[in-house]
């Protein structure tokens, strides 16, 4: 199921961002040597949407999506799925939320800044690489999807 976040999923939410964020052995040693970036900071952006992937027997959280809105784009903020769901369909869940959402708005682009080794999901879900960004923690990809 999913459904916007509520103010009680914040150790939800940080949970799974920060399992999510270890999971990747590429970044690991990065995060734990910086960890403040394991803290989930939910923006106070106006126009910041954050929606829940929850387990529909337990109501646990499994994913989340969060977006930013700048003009006719709608930028990606975070996208993260338990280790322990990844590969079931949730991660394309959430990013069809959100181009429903797009769509209704009235937006025709959605951007991210994406981590290299997301590249090959990105792709699959209509994103193409635009360019290469200079993130905190290395060289990142700026993707961007039509809709």
């Amino acid at each position: 199921m999913i459904r916007d976040a509520a103010s009680g999923d914040r150790t939800g939410l940080q949970s799974v961002f920060e399992r999510a964020s270890l999971s990747n052995p590429g970044d690991r040693a990065a995060l734990e040597a910086h960890p403040i970036a394991l803290v989930f900071a939910p923006s106070d952006d106006p126009t910041s949407r954050c929606r829940v992937a929850t387990d529909d027997r337990t109501g646990t959280i499994v994913g989340f999506v969060t977006t930013t809105r700048a003009g006719d784009v709608l930028e990606l903020v975070d996208l993260f799925v338990d280790p322990a769901c990844m590969r079931q369909g949730i991660a394309r869940s959430l990013l069809d939320d959100v181009v429903d959402h797009a769509r209704a708005a009235g937006v025709e682009r959605i951007g991210v800044d994406g981590n290299p080794q997301a590249r090959a999901f990105y792709e699959a879900v209509g994103f193409v690489v635009e360019a290469t960004v200079l993130t905190e923690f290395g060289p990142g990809l700026r993707m961007g999807r039509s809709l």
